[in-house]
């Protein structure tokens, strides 16, 4: 599998068979948005850094909320959480996208905003090979809050997401607090990061920076 980092919170999931595009921005973010061209696109709530479906192609599924979906063999969870820390009353609601494709179990927090994950919402994820959070606070957990949710979630591999990098105009925390708050060396990725079963770290977490 290919995964590919667009900035923000977009991701690009790519095997043999398929392509998953997950939570696209506008161009009002300040960065470029990627051209759609996949088969099934994921938001995980409708706001405009992360809903940009133009250009859309008729026969990609599109799914936008909770729910069990299969496609080309890869199977997706949506399981509903919070924007925000008062059950979704001041910024409503959030899927998180559990997806299974090529013997990998990857899950895309969205704009995950609770203080804590739910023992429900902890048991509908499962196991996690790897897990893409946002780190950058304000609209989201904070980079605290993402450490403590890695750690009930125990991914093999933790890869940062949502956090301030060069022209986004979200005002949002960059990644150095959550980087720090790891203690782990991050492994650097340049926009593409390859990687198969065989490859997951056996025993300790390995944590993936992308650089933009």
């Amino acid at each position: 599998m290919v995964i590919t980092w667009y900035g923000h919170s977009c991701f690009r999931l790519e095997s043999k068979d398929v392509s998953i595009l997950i939570d696209p921005f506008s161009p009002e973010v300040g960065l470029r948005p990627p051209k759609i061209k996949d088969d099934i696109v994921l938001v995980s709530h409708e706001h405009y850094d992360h809903n940009n479906t133009e250009g859309l192609p008729k026969d990609a599924l599109l799914i936008k909320g909770p729910g069990e979906y299969e496609v080309k063999g890869v199977f997706i969870k949506g399981i509903q959480s919070f924007h925000d820390k008062s059950q979704g009353q001041e910024r409503g609601l959030n899927t998180i996208y559990r997806i299974k494709m090529e013997d990998l179990v990857i899950v895309h927090m969205g704009d995950f905003g609770q203080s804590a994950l739910t023992e429900e919402q902890i048991e509908k994820i499962g196991d996690v090979d790897i897990l893409m959070i946002p780190t950058g606070g304000v609209y989201t957990i904070n980079y605290k809050e993402a450490v403590e949710t890695i750690s009930q979630i125990e991914p093999k591999i933790a890869i940062p997401m949502h956090y301030k990098i060069s022209g986004l105009k979200v005002d949002i925390e960059g990644p150095e607090k959550f980087l720090k708050e790891m203690s782990l060396t991050p492994e650097k990725a340049e926009k593409s990061y390859k990687i198969q079963k065989k490859n997951l770290p056996a025993e300790e977490m390995r944590l993936v920076l992308f650089t933009f």
